[in-house]
Order: structure tokens, then sequence, then C-alpha cells
């Protein structure tokens, strides 16, 4: 194991405030995601389909655990996550998200992601225009499949037209963040689970216009028709990501903080 890869198991807790996050969770058919999946990693279903959530998220002072929020990072963040559960050796399951593709908009925030995570960090050029009733965003990356154009109406409380969720209190359950990220580390077949903290959660369903979702143009995505199933909004959240914990797959299961 290289100190390259070791570096890359989220060493460092990270605080930052998220001043606004949006998140669209999709609903697809559960053999598109299941192959997204590494080892280790469950899809969370209901019935036949996972779910796909995009976060757009304007952060604000993300720095080191302990280090004054004048010494952070803030950038825009669009962040492609799948549900999914890792089951524990003593059983118990862990409910959080496989990131599969992060976009930001500071080339320093590109670069620390994909030095220190697992996360799949692009460069985007990114517009977002907020007020208290509206936010409209415009993402653009150099591959495509990074590219959003939508609007969200944060007046109207709705879930979308067709949403596979029966309320708003089943669908905020896939509104993400979720307890844990896990990242997958190949050459020791082992998951790295970080854990989050946050205060002043409350999504609140939000009415919104996608225009476009490149995201969705991959290969993998083909023969599938996503379904919007909810869209959330919340703002102004502390949010703290601990160091990653390893857990050994297969017969190794000790653990060790990364």
């Amino acid at each position: 194991m290289t100190w390259w890869a070791r570096l890359k198991r989220h060493p460092v807790a990270i605080d930052a405030t998220l001043r606004n996050c949006l998140t669209l969770t999709y609903a697809l058919p559960a053999r598109h995601l299941r192959g997204l999946l590494p080892p280790g990693l469950e899809l969370e279903t209901r019935g036949d389909q996972g779910f796909l959530a995009i976060a757009l998220v304007q952060a604000e002072s993300l720095r080191p655990a302990g280090l004054p929020a004048g010494l952070g990072q803030s950038f825009f963040l669009a962040g492609y996550r799948i549900f999914t559960t890792f089951r524990l050796p003593d059983g118990r399951a862990l409910r959080g998200l496989r990131i599969l593709r992060s976009d930001a908009n500071r080339l320093r925030m590109v670069m620390g992601g994909n030095l220190l995570t697992h996360y799949n960090y692009h460069r985007c050029l990114a517009r977002v225009e907020a007020s208290d009733d509206r936010i409209a965003v415009v993402v653009r990356t150099p591959d495509g499949f990074g590219d959003l154009d939508l609007t969200a109406d944060l007046t109207t409380p709705v879930l979308p037209a067709g949403s596979v969720f029966p309320s708003v209190r089943d669908a905020r359950r896939f509104a993400g963040p979720l307890p844990y990220t896990f990242d997958y580390e190949p050459g020791t077949h082992a998951i790295i689970a970080i854990n989050a903290t946050r205060t002043n959660w409350r999504p609140s369903p939000v009415a919104v216009d996608v225009r476009r979702v490149g995201f969705f143009d991959q290969a993998v995505f083909e023969g599938s028709t996503p379904v919007l199933a909810g869209a959330f909004h919340v703002s102004h959240v502390n949010y703290r990501w601990q160091r990653g914990v390893r857990y050994a797959l297969g017969n190794r299961d000790r653990l060790e903080v990364a």
C-alpha cells in the first residue's frame, strides 16, 4: 500500500457551511445502478428501483476542522451520488452515499478533492443566481456529462408530478446527505466510510424546472428513463466530515482509522 493510496482515505476532518443546498433525487431501475457500485455496497431500493441524487451546493469556509473559518475555501459543488448501505462485520448496516462524480468551480478544490478522496472531481464553470424565492443553476463541463440547467421555485413546497414517493416524509429520506459516504479502495479491497454530522438540517420540498442533466447521457443509462422523485432545499447548514474509517472486505474484518 503506497502513501498515495493512504492519503486518499479522507485523512483529515473537514468543516464547512452549506449556504444553499439543492438536491434532486431520481428514481431509476435498480439494474442500471447496481453496476455502478463497488464490492461491499448494497443498493438501497424500493421495489425494483434505486435512487441517484444530484446535490448542488454553495459551500463556504471549507477547511480542516479546527482552523478559523476565514482560512477556508468557498466554492460551488455538484455531486452525483447513489443511495447505498454497507454492512459492518457485526451485522449492522450503515446507510450512506456512493459518490460517482463531483464537479467544482475552483481548481484548488478539484486538486485537493482528488488528492484526499476518491470522489472523482472535475473542474466546471457554474453560474448560480440565488434569492429568497428562487435558485437558478447553470453548469458547464468539458466532457458535457456534468452539464446542468435548472431553476428551483423555493416558494412551492410540492413533490414532482409522477414521484414514486407517496409523501413528502418518504421523499425526505432520500434528500441527502446521509450519515455516511463511502469510498472503495481497490488496492486493499476495502471500504472507506466517512461519517458526517450537521446542524440546522431542515430540507423543504421545492418545485423545479429541469432543462438539462448531462449526467444521464452516459452509455450506462441507455435504455433507462430517470424519473424525478423529489427536490429539496436547505440553507445555512454547519457540516463536518470526520476522518475516514477503513473496513477490509472478505475475510479481513479489521478496521482502522485512515
